[in-house]
């Protein structure tokens, strides 16, 4: 996150004092500063808290958002008011509701980031708050028809006969004709131009429409959300069912509530991947698109959907953690889809758990919020015990279909062939399903052909130069890449350490090179790898996802993005590569995130008619997640990850903070990192550590130490660390970045 500029104390300072005159009014800039400057409203304008403006600042003019003043000001002396500058313009768009402005200040506030920072994130750019020009259509004129119209002309009127308005482009290409017809009816009357909206609303989301059956525990799941939408009441619920228990069902019937209401819902995914059959299941019920709201959507379509939600008129916007701050005017329910999933955390900028927030901002907005997994996160389940969340069970498939049977293949009595990665007993299933005529998937967390390259002479690794990270080979795109910081380059082609040339050599499996022993055992089946390096953007995961579903790939291998959320009826084999990769996380989740991937994958097997099953090869079959995978006992297995938990202090019955430490080079974060280290406050159920370099200890050219607070769920640990962060100095260089509840370690 970038600090706050010493240009904008130096620009005219608009604040003046720290109280405001009776014509002034707070406003909040979408800006990294420490709060709201006082602006002079000009005469004629009446403002409110929550309408947007346009102010100037230094020589930029920039959107802003009159804010509420602080209770603890308002008995302060005036600012005189020469000066302030004055408020520069008043957009016509409704105004930031209470709701959507306390969040804002409450995401600030917990997560110690810039109110600024927060609101940048609820704001639409300076073109979302104007209203778009409207465009010319035309539409039948008062002057008769008469026989002797020619044919053209007859077909557009015949195009026009029911009332509607048509631009010109439109009509020419559906009437079949020139533009010079339509200008030439215009002067005869026959035409008319009318100004219509720039844009055309997509056709609306009926909640009226008939839904599926649900069975009785759906039914019994569905009518409790029902209530707290029609009560629109405040309700956190987790919506706890297995995988193909017809989860969405069951909160689709919330959202055709709550549109019949007249409200507005929003539906956070983690994947964008999982977006394209979500959006078929949407339309298929409620008869048209629901609005999506993530990072591949155009800039257009980004401010036409942010309008529009400010607007009202769209009701439903299913997206990634970013649609959380969209600023709705009537919301009715909120759901967070795979509420588990660690992608829902935000690690840049302003920092924040997704999830979580989605529960804070429901109970400022009272209305219900669905958290729905099939493998609950701790987090949730411990406040399920506390009384805090309402559990709805869903605890068998829909449509009789049974769960898969899990397997596992013991790596170190069924050794894969030398520089093969699939074991005996897992080829022979694939076999045995493709000459069934079935479809299976591989699972194999990790992008590219191979994480690791390195000089067969000498032993040299090809490391990035910007980050401690080794650079991962992606063959299909014949580049070298760093996953952290983006670098790329290609496969050099002699040593920089013992200058041999041609080398270098592959280490390790990704999907690519899994890809690559399929086609040779396998060279008649179809394939296809679904990885985000290998599908850029919604519209070629929504291809790739109709082709396995219409049976147009045989084996689809890849990487956690095709792990949940997918149903493909004929898929009865799941085979899972490397069932240990994930448990070498060294944090604190990395058993947790393991077995709630793991058992998603599993949940892809068998969803239909026809059984599933699943293999994964180990070289740790004991493990505890693979042995509660086996026997299906999760709830045992995470009773067990709790009480470790609760023993450690760890969350979410301790809790934790990070506080990364960040400059050009290593002497200067060492000298901040010690001084930050002598200003440690004692505080009673506190313990820090650090601070220590951080295992990622070059991140994009910049040297970094970590500390961490672990203190009891006492302690106000924000309250802590500004006692310990707020007065202290430090070089220009050195950035400070605070991580509350903290899910990565590096």
């Amino acid at each position: 996150m970038p600090e706050p500029s010493t240009s904008f104390a130096e620009a005219d300072d608009p604040r003046g004092m720290p109280s405001a005159a009776p014509d002034s009014v707070s406003v909040l800039l979408p800006l990294p500063l420490a709060g709201a400057y006082d602006y002079r409203v000009p005469s004629g304008m009446t403002l409110a808290p929550g309408d947007y403006v346009e102010v100037p600042l230094g020589k930029r003019v920039l959107p802003a958002v009159v804010w509420d003043r602080p209770a603890d000001n308002e008995d302060a002396a005036p600012v005189e008011e020469g000066r302030l500058k004055p408020i520069a313009r008043h957009y016509d768009v409704p105004p930031m509701n209470p709701p959507l402005r306390r969040f804002v200040d409450w995401v600030a506030a917990y997560t110690l980031s810039p109110p600024g920072a927060v609101l940048r994130m609820a704001m639409g750019s300076a073109q979302a708050l104007i209203p778009p020009e409207p465009r010319v259509a035309y539409r039948r004129g008062p002057a008769p028809t008469t026989p002797r119209l020619t044919p053209a002309r007859r077909r557009v009127l015949e195009l026009l006969a029911d009332g509607r308005a048509l631009s010109a482009a439109e009509l020419a290409a559906l009437a079949g004709c020139g533009a010079s017809v339509i200008k030439g009816m215009v002067g005869q009357g026959l035409v008319e131009a009318v100004a219509v909206p720039a844009r055309r609303l997509p056709p609306q989301p009926d909640g009226a429409r008939p839904g599926p059956a649900l069975s009785p525990d759906q039914r019994e799941a569905a009518s409790v959300i029902i209530d707290a939408v029609s009560a629109r009441r405040f309700q956190a619920m987790l919506l706890d069912g297995v995988t193909g228990s017809g989860k969405t069902e069951v909160y689709f019937a919330a959202i055709a509530t709550a549109l019949a209401m007249g409200r507005q819902v929003l539906v956070l995914l983690p994947e964008i991947a999982l977006g394209a059959q979500w959006h078929d299941r949407f339309e298929q019920q409620f008869g048209a698109p629901a609005a999506a709201w993530h990072s591949d959507v155009s800039t257009r379509d980004r401010r036409f959907t942010w309008r529009g939600v400010a607007e009202g008129r769209i009701p439903v916007v299913v997206g990634a953690r970013s649609a959380l701050f969209l600023p709705f005017t009537d919301l009715g329910l909120i759901v967070v889809d795979e509420e588990h999933d660690p992608s829902y955390k935000q690690e840049d900028g302003v920092i924040y758990q997704a999830r979580d927030m989605a529960v804070v901002r429901a109970s400022l907005s009272e209305v219900p919020v669905v958290l729905a997994s099939a493998t609950p996160s701790l987090e949730t389940l411990a406040n399920v015990e506390r009384g805090r969340y309402l559990r709805l069970g869903l605890p068998d498939r829909h449509g009789g279909a049974t769960l898969p049977r899990i397997e596992l293949i013991d790596l170190r009595q069924h050794k894969p062939e030398r520089r093969r990665f699939l074991s005996p007993p897992l080829v022979e299933a694939l076999g045995r399903t493709l000459g069934a005529g079935e479809q299976a998937m591989l699972f194999l967390n990790r992008r590219g052909y191979a994480p690791l390259t390195l000089c067969r002479t000498c032993g040299h690794r090809l490391e990035c130069p910007n980050c401690t990270a080794w650079l991962v080979e992606h063959r299909l795109l014949g580049k070298l890449q760093c996953h952290h910081c983006g670098h790329a380059q290609p496969l050099p082609r002699n040593c920089s350490e013992c200058g041999d040339t041609n080398s270098f050599t592959a280490c390790g499996p990704g999907v690519e090179r899994l890809a690559e022993e399929v086609a040779e055992r396998f060279p008649t089946a179809r394939t296809a790898v679904m990885a985000s390096d290998t599908l850029f953007g919604p519209a070629a995961a929504a291809d790739l996802v109709r082709a396995v579903r219409e049976h147009e790939v045989d084996i689809l291998i890849g990487t956690q993005m095709m792990a949940k959320g997918h149903h493909f009826p004929l898929l009865t084999l799941v085979g899972v590569v490397d069932a240990d990769l994930g448990l070498a996380g060294g944090d604190l989740r990395a058993i947790e995130r393991t077995y709630q991937l793991l058992h998603q994958v599993a949940g892809r097997a068998g969803r239909a008619d026809r059984p599933g099953l699943v293999l994964l090869q180990s070289f740790m079959p004991e493990h505890p997640v693979m042995q509660a995978l086996v026997e299906g006992d999760r709830d045992r297995f995470l009773a067990r990850e709790a009480d470790d938990r609760k023993e450690h202090g760890m969350p979410p019955f301790g809790r934790l903070a990070a506080v990364i430490v960040s400059a050009d080079d290593a002497e200067t974060v060492d000298f901040a990192a010690r001084a930050l280290a002598r200003a440690i406050p004692h505080v009673r159920g506190v313990e820090v550590l650090g601070p220590a370099p951080a295992p990622l200890a070059i991140l994009r050219s910049r040297h970094r130490r970590r500390f961490l607070v672990k203190a009891t769920r006492a302690v106000n640990v924000q309250a802590m660390l500004r006692q310990w962060l707020g007065g202290l100095k430090t070089h220009s260089s050195v950035r400070l970045q605070v991580d509350v509840d903290p899910y990565s370690f590096l």
